[in-house]
């Protein structure tokens, strides 16, 4: 029988899966600035247009059936080893479809002189789909733990040979082995920790339940896949490498702090949603909590990188990069709008409510496309960050109404408790650049800037959150105190 989850399990899976994110996050920090100052805007904007390219069709190629995978507990080892072999042969099948049409789906993405690149990261769709069946073993079971110890090992280890490769002059290469490093070593750990092993079974009648499942899946992934990626491929179509590179750099600096919480976060809520049923009370009580507890995480961080920008991108990439300075602060400012919206696809995924899902996702991505192109077509590439940011800020309001009313949660009341943490971000964000303004003349140096601004934006952010978060700090509390008297429970009865 599957485990009953609550929001203390939850809160322990979630805990060891940004363990993991928070063990390589230094790290990252450090390593992306290295390679934008090692590497040209147009060498990340050639590999991003690339990985576009191979992400895209290798979602369509695994068909969702491993996430399928982990709702279906009551399928055997032969279902297993089904999708296993149907998720290498489509694999197989597009890697050659990139392979051979990488120059005409390299021009078509703005960038012809990516085709080689494609040609050689398509070998990564194998990769990646095989990798993800034993995965999906560990997560149906919520057995993150084993999996947050092989993510930590896979990137640091994928990070540190990138920056060997691009200190004795591989250039471009760095990033692309970066890539394949970490994809290998993932694929061998999971299957040595798991001891999955494929045995030449295929069961077509295995297969059907799951492709009903992951066929509503497979729209609301696609149009996220494309909410995502659209801002590099208009970028790159209509203004330039130059332009995409700087996006792409920005983006792979602000996307840290989604990295360690956003991707631990999602990865375990999918599964434990789908284990709590028709219970709506609980999945409600553990989506408001979920949603709180990243908030606080991640907004302060995003609103943080967008009022120290200016600064940050000259301590972190250097000259060459100074320029792209509103790139990064309006990229941050966008992800920090809908930082309450982190835990609304797996909730809608775990919960069965593909239409929903759907239907959001689609809205957003057409509205994403449409800002983002509009925007870059008439003006510039900020004008372009700027259109982002007023369609996550209408994102935020209409996926919060259309989540909300799924298990009956009032809309407003919701809306605030989700985006308390949010607006105190935003507070503190607003008073770190009026400090930065008021002291610019005894602030010279751009550490001096970011520095100041961390200490002042995490003094403010402190007060709020301990005026506006009491009852969520009770609640945590709470959690903490009946864990610890469960194990020492248990160490008595033992």
């Amino acid at each position: 029988m599957a485990p009953n989850q609550g929001v203390k399990t939850i809160t322990t899976n979630v805990g060891w899966s940004v363990l993991s994110k928070t063990a390589t996050f230094g790290l990252k920090f450090v390593t992306v600035p290295i390679l934008a100052r090692l590497l040209t805007p147009e060498d990340f904007g050639s590999v991003a247009v690339a990985l576009t390219i191979v992400q895209f069709l290798a979602m369509i190629g695994g068909a969702g059936l491993t996430s399928a995978l982990i709702v279906d507990r009551e399928g055997g080892m032969d279902t297993v080893h089904t999708v296993f072999w149907s998720n290498l042969a489509m694999a197989c099948g597009m890697a050659l479809v990139l392979f051979f049409g990488a120059d005409w789906l390299g021009a078509a993405m703005g960038a012809p002189q990516s085709a080689d690149l494609v040609r050689i990261m398509a070998l990564l769709m194998p990769l990646q789909l095989t990798a993800d069946v034993a995965y999906s073993l560990l997560a149906r079971e919520m057995n993150f733990s084993k999996d947050a110890v092989l993510s930590t090992i896979s990137e640091t280890t994928a990070a540190l040979v990138a920056l060997g490769l691009a200190f004795v002059g591989f250039g471009i290469w760095a990033l692309v082995v970066q890539l394949f490093s970490s994809a290998v070593i993932r694929l061998v750990g999971l299957f040595w920790i798991t001891g999955y092993v494929p045995r030449a079974v295929i069961r077509p009648a295995k297969i059907m339940p799951l492709l009903r499942y992951s066929s509503g899946l497979m729209g609301s992934e696609l149009a996220n896949f494309v909410t995502f990626q659209a801002p590099m491929v208009v970028i790159a179509r209509v203004l330039g490498l130059r332009d995409a590179g700087a996006y792409s750099a920005a983006n792979r600096f602000a996307s840290i702090p989604n990295q360690v919480v956003l991707s631990a976060v999602m990865g375990v809520l999918f599964p434990a949603f789908s284990l709590m049923g028709d219970d709506r009370k609980r999945r409600a009580d553990a989506l408001m909590f979920s949603t709180q507890v990243t908030t606080v995480i991640l907004a302060p961080a995003m609103f943080g990188i967008w009022a120290v920008a200016e600064p940050a991108m000259l301590v972190l990439f250097g000259p060459q990069w100074a320029y792209a300075w509103p790139v990064l602060g309006l990229l941050s400012l966008s992800k920090a709008i809908v930082t309450p919206c982190s835990t609304f696809i797996p909730y809608l995924k775990g919960t069965g409510h593909s239409r929903v899902l759907f239907w959001s996702a689609v809205l957003r991505a057409i509205a994403t496309t449409i800002g983002i192109g509009g925007a870059a077509y008439y003006g510039t590439l900020v004008d372009a960050m700027m259109a982002l940011c007023i369609v996550n800020a209408v994102t935020l309001i209409g996926y919060s109404w259309a989540v909300f009313r799924v298990d009956g949660i009032p809309f407003l009341p919701g809306l605030l408790v989700s985006c308390r943490s949010m607006i105190t971000s935003f507070i503190m964000a607003v008073g770190v650049r009026i400090f930065l303004a008021a002291f610019a003349e005894q602030l010279t140096s751009a550490y001096a800037q970011v520095i100041a601004g961390a200490i002042v934006g995490g003094v403010i952010y402190g007060i709020l959150f301990l005026v506006t978060e009491r009852a969520l700090v009770k609640k945590v509390l709470g959690l903490v105190r009946k864990r610890r008297v469960g194990a020492a429970a248990g160490a008595t009865s033992a």
